[in-house]
């Protein structure tokens, strides 16, 4: 029998779970994405930038943004957003990192604060309080996306705040030339990537990439890049092999899950038999249900890399998928052991351990998920599990303490309220989890009435 999810069309393991930010008429929405992997390879890419920004990496959350085009850019809050687009179209990991680079002189610079400072905060506080939402989908064991409605004005574009004065962007150019240098980089790549812009030029706005129309380029930064890449004493010094081999699995793996079959395999032929074409191999095949070529090209990847959490992740996957989750549970495990910090492996994991129905396994799954929430707090698809767990176990008090969680993840504030109100009547009153119940149904009836009084 076939698990599938029917109405999922995009899994990047875990899921590629599609969370869409609808905004209003003629306005311009976000499909953001969850993949470990994806974000592993961004925040090792970012986080000597940010350290040499004096910015905390732990402070910039990063998001990727299911887009075939060519953009970046960061909001308040210190929200940095990649398009797929970006990841896919970059020859080398230098260019994404410049690109990082760049966008980090942006929030450095404080450039954020002058662009319609109210609109990015309306927007950006509903991506925050649903972008973690993206879990319930896993968690319901319901493939559709999280629809969400962004409250903007009836002619907003998001382009229109996140454009930069041509100051900004010299600033920011000279800033990410500043980071690079710090962390022993070239700026060459960042330079390619305005070189890959400046083609872009001659065509009419609707044509360029969104890059190119909120970030303008003048041919005078581009000299300032070129003659910055003469000066560095780091010009010389190229992405090592492992990370170019990382790379071009992260882009193997976006190709794989967001291009037709056909465009895959004519990017990665049969004849290809590096590991980055046997993985965009193995997916396209698995988005086609031919799960027989899929665990072939799969099973050669582990072969040659049996500790890669992300092949593991995979086939974990594809066995949970097609009914056989008692098989999926031990590569996940390792998956997790392998790559710790990875909520959304964990979150694959916890989901199996749960949809098994196994007693014996609710403890384990709640072990998980303490450590999910450790860092993903709010995420409202691994409370959902939690309320599975301790409702199987007869424990109303902490079932519905779980549920309010979930529902405020979700900024669903008045089913919060709600559910924290049986929770506070049911758990030991002064006990940890009936003052959190007691916090959570505070924080809720005020968002709820905050939200009605926009309304």
């Amino acid at each position: 029998m076939i698990k599938r999810t029917p109405s999922l069309i995009l899994r990047i393991v875990t899921l590629i779970a599609t969370v869409t930010f609808v905004l209003p008429a003629k306005a311009q929405g976000l499909n953001l994405i969850r993949d470990a992997e994806t974000e592993h390879a961004i925040r090792s890419y970012a986080t000597p930038i940010f350290q040499a920004a004096g910015i905390s990496p732990q402070s910039v959350r990063i998001f990727i943004v299911n887009d075939k085009s060519l953009n970046a850019f960061v909001t308040s809050g210190n929200r940095m957003f990649i398009n797929t687009g970006l990841i896919m179209k970059a020859k080398t990991p230098s260019e994404v990192i410049g690109v990082i680079a760049h966008e980090t002189g942006h929030i450095a610079g404080g450039h954020v604060a002058f662009r319609g400072e109210n609109v990015d905060k309306a927007v950006i506080t509903n991506i925050a309080s649903y972008l973690l939402g993206i879990g319930a989908a896993i968690a319901t064991g319901q493939g559709e996306a999280a629809g969400v409605i962004i409250g903007a004005g009836q002619g907003f574009a998001l382009r229109n705040f996140l454009s930069y004065t041509r100051q900004q962007e010299s600033a920011a150019d000279q800033a990410a030339v500043k980071y690079l240098r710090a962390t022993e980089q070239s700026p060459e790549g960042l330079r390619d990537f305005m070189g890959l812009l400046r083609g872009q030029e001659v065509l009419l706005s609707k044509n360029q990439d969104p890059y190119l129309r909120s970030h303008p380029l003048t041919q005078q930064r581009y000299n300032f890049l070129d003659n910055e890449v003469l000066k560095s004493p780091y010009s010389s010094n190229t992405d090592s092999p492992e990370i170019i081999e990382f790379h071009n699995r992260v882009v193997a793996k976006l190709v794989g899950f967001l291009e037709p079959s056909s465009q895959v395999f004519r990017k990665y032929p049969e004849t290809d038999r590096s590991q980055a074409a046997r993985y965009a191999r193995a997916i396209s095949y698995y988005r086609s249900t031919d799960i027989e070529n899929a665990s072939r090209e799969l099973d050669s990847l582990l072969s040659d890399a049996p500790d890669n959490p992300y092949y593991l992740e995979l086939k974990g996957q594809i066995l949970f998928e097609f009914a056989k989750g008692s098989e999926a549970v031990s590569y996940l495990e390792k998956a997790s052991e392998l790559a710790p910090e990875a909520a959304p492996i964990r979150s694959l994991l916890v989901r199996v351990l749960v949809e098994e129905n196994n007693p014996e396994q609710d403890d384990k799954a709640l072990k998980h998920i303490t450590k999910i929430l450790q860092s993903e707090p709010n995420n409202p698809g691994v409370w959902r599990q939690a309320a599975i767990i301790h409702g199987r176990k007869g424990d109303k008090g902490m079932t519905y303490l779980a549920l309010a969680e979930a529902a405020y993840g979700r900024g669903k504030f008045d089913e919060a309220v709600l559910q924290s109100g049986r929770a506070r009547e049911v758990l030991a009153k002064g006990s940890p989890a009936w003052l959190r119940a007691s916090d959570l149904n505070s924080a809720a009836d005020r968002k709820e009435k905050q939200r009605k009084n926009r309304s």
